[in-house]
């Protein structure tokens, strides 16, 4: 009928609900105004609800029956509907519920706040947070909204609610600042990446403990400790985390559920945090300890956004193991972030791309470059330098393998520009820059390269990676006796290294620097000894960055001890692909006993069996039985067979 006499039919149908005068009034003729007075008041006083069941209702109304009324509105098909199987929740039609609202403002205007404010209460009391801050911001207590928004803005960051937060946040009118908005707000820019922002927002919240209540202001000051902890976590300040996790190590003061609630949420994050910085400053013992505790802690108060983000770190942090143990644990946390529908956030970024650089050290390339795409969805957020300058040093790795030196050169000076906004030097920042130089001597920039070493100071000059970083510009210039000077220190043990994946390259650039001298009894020296350190992790990423190819080829087969690994980083160097781990690996019968293992990496090798025996210093008889035994766990029947087999399941990159 409105339709009919409407000058603009397609706007009238755009714009129509139950607000539209003619539609309003013939419900309140035909549907509300022939309901029992029970029936009319509950409807009339539970409109300001999104979802109501029979306590709730019975609140509002003052009365019982609530419930019963509920059900026979259902039954009769009068715009209420059910919300779950045992239908205890309702809500109703949104067209009955436009036409509700106004005819409650226009009978009981008086009654509404009281309404509002005893929904709120019935909320809070059912830790149903953003229910109880709505009715109170619908209610105008701005005060305590402002508080509960603040009380509970931890619990909902953490459980994935940070744009219901900024939503909230904006609802407070102007002029209804309130100081302990000041905290949300920080929360909000940290988690949006705004550290500026939030550090602004947090000097505000500092200034108001002071004249708070007595009751909130440790509370408040608790609540502010963990977000500079957030804060000097993201910028890579590592004093600024210990000091406030030293605060944050009193309880909160009070009995009450929120209190202990709040004081769980804030210990779990600190946790977090100290465990952060401590493994990107290659504190990686004391890291795994307090990711792990924070982890326990997350699952325990069921937070497993908290959670998930301790296990990510803990996967970064996993590097003092083996690459094996380090995926794992990155699978364990990416798989714990899908089953919530956090696979590509933020918070799952440590484990994506500590997942991808562990297939660029093995030289799982392809299958990197996949993980790659993924870790930079993730990343798409400002989630602070220190993530986005691993994934531009991965991505600089892979490229640099791919024989890819322009593209890799820019990743790193992606990383170098990175390492600039940190607070304190990153631990991985020599590594960064020798890479960076290493890659401007390859493309011929040694004049380039020369000025980037001359800007670093004596300290990390002395550094093992600029070492190698210097070696590999006297490389380029033809001066292979000044690359043996520049390695020297390193090879020694003198320069203080990363890791020994440092070593590894050290030995390489050695080993083309003795070729160059024609010294080929050195080169495979050298050659040698770079397999015999990166055959536990099965590395291939030295090799592929540092061109060692026509050096690995010169090394005779029967001379070395690690064949296999010769033979698959070469199959990389040359163009094949690593066979992609994707956890179908053939299951073994049976775990091969240490003596097996040693007998088993020299299968690959010429060497006969009397040769192996004097090799590992025990009788052929020996030998001949640990073979029978490889054979029959291995379920092969000859000595090809089972080094294919070894091959598939990864047995000739064991760890240590």
């Amino acid at each position: 009928l409105s339709l009919a006499g409407h000058p603009d039919p397609e706007r009238f149908v755009a714009d129509f609900s139950g607000t539209n005068r003619a539609v309003a009034e013939y419900l309140i003729a035909e549907m509300l105004e022939r309901q029992p007075g029970d029936v009319e008041d509950l409807l009339l006083r539970t409109c300001l609800l999104d979802r109501v069941n029979g306590e709730l209702a019975d609140l509002l109304t003052g009365r019982p029956g609530s419930d019963r009324i509920l059900l026979q509105l259902e039954d009769a098909n009068a715009f209420v509907l059910s919300l779950d199987p045992e239908r205890t929740w309702f809500r109703y039609h949104h067209l009955f519920g436009d036409l509700l609202r106004p005819e409650l403002r226009r009978t009981l205007p008086d009654q509404v706040p009281a309404l509002h404010r005893r929904a709120a209460g019935w909320f809070s009391e059912h830790g149903q947070a953003i229910d109880a801050i709505r009715h109170t911001q619908a209610a105008g207590d701005w005060s305590d909204a402002a508080r509960l928004l603040a009380d509970h803005s931890f619990s909902l960051t953490l459980d994935g609610y940070a744009q219901t937060m900024d939503a909230l946040t904006r609802a407070f009118p102007p002029g209804e600042d309130h100081p302990e908005l000041a905290l949300v707000r920080a929360g909000t820019d940290l988690v949006q990446g705004r550290l500026d922002e939030a550090a602004a927002h947090l000097a505000v919240a500092e200034t108001y403990t002071g004249t708070a209540p007595p009751d909130r202001q440790h509370r408040l000051r608790v609540a502010i400790a963990s977000l500079q902890l957030s804060l000097a976590r993201r910028r890579g300040h590592l004093a600024g985390v210990v000091e406030q996790v030293r605060f944050l190590g009193s309880p909160v003061t009070g009995q009450s559920d929120e209190d202990i609630a709040l004081d769980s949420d804030l210990r779990a994050v600190a946790l977090m945090n100290l465990g952060t910085v401590e493994a990107w400053s290659l504190a990686l013992p004391d890291a795994e300890r307090h990711l792990r505790e924070g982890a326990a802690l997350a699952r325990q108060i069921d937070r497993p956004y908290l959670e998930a983000g301790c296990l990510a770190q803990l996967a970064f942090a996993s590097k003092i193991h083996s690459f094996a143990t380090t995926q794992q644990r990155c699978r364990e946390a990416i798989a714990l972030a899908e089953r919530h529908g956090w696979g590509t956030e933020p918070v799952i970024a440590p484990a994506l791309v500590t997942l991808t650089s562990t297939m660029v050290w093995t030289g799982e390339f392809a299958e990197a470059e996949r993980w790659l795409r993924r870790t930079t969805q993730a990343v798409q957020a400002d989630t602070g330098p220190d993530i986005r300058l691993l994934l531009h040093q991965t991505a600089g790795m892979l490229r640099a393998c791919r024989g890819r030196g322009l593209e890799a050169l820019e990743e790193f000076r992606a990383a170098e520009r990175l390492q600039s906004r940190l607070a304190g030097p990153h631990a991985l920042a020599n590594q960064v820059t020798g890479w960076l130089v290493a890659t401007q001597a390859r493309l011929g920039m040694t004049g380039e390269a020369r000025a980037t070493l001359g800007a670093l100071d004596d300290e990390r000059a002395g550094s093992g990676e600029i070492g190698n970083a210097r070696a590999v510009i006297c490389l380029a210039d033809g001066d292979p006796a000044a690359a043996l000077a520049a390695v020297r220190d390193v090879l020694d043990g003198s320069a203080p290294v990363i890791g020994y994946v440092t070593m590894v390259e050290a030995r390489l650039i050695a080993g083309l620097a003795h070729r160059e001298l024609g010294d080929r009894r050195a080169a495979n020296q050298a050659a040698e000894r770079a397999l015999a350190l990166a055959e536990a992790d099965r590395l291939v990423l030295p090799f592929a960055m540092t061109g060692s190819r026509e050096l690995l080829e010169a090394l005779p087969g029967h001379e070395t001890a690690h064949a296999a690994l010769r033979a698959d980083i070469l199959d990389v160097l040359r163009g094949a692909s690593v066979p992609v781990n994707d956890d179908r690996v053939p299951e073994q019968a049976e775990e091969l006993s240490p003596g097996e293992l040693k007998v088993l990496r020299y299968l690959p090798t010429n060497l006969s069996r009397p040769e192996i025996a004097a090799e590992l210093s025990v009788s052929v008889n020996t030998v001949s039985t640990h073979i029978r035994s490889i054979y029959a766990k291995l379920q092969v029947g000859d000595r090809s067979a089972a080094v294919q087999r070894a091959r598939e399941l990864r047995l000739l990159a064991a760890a240590r």
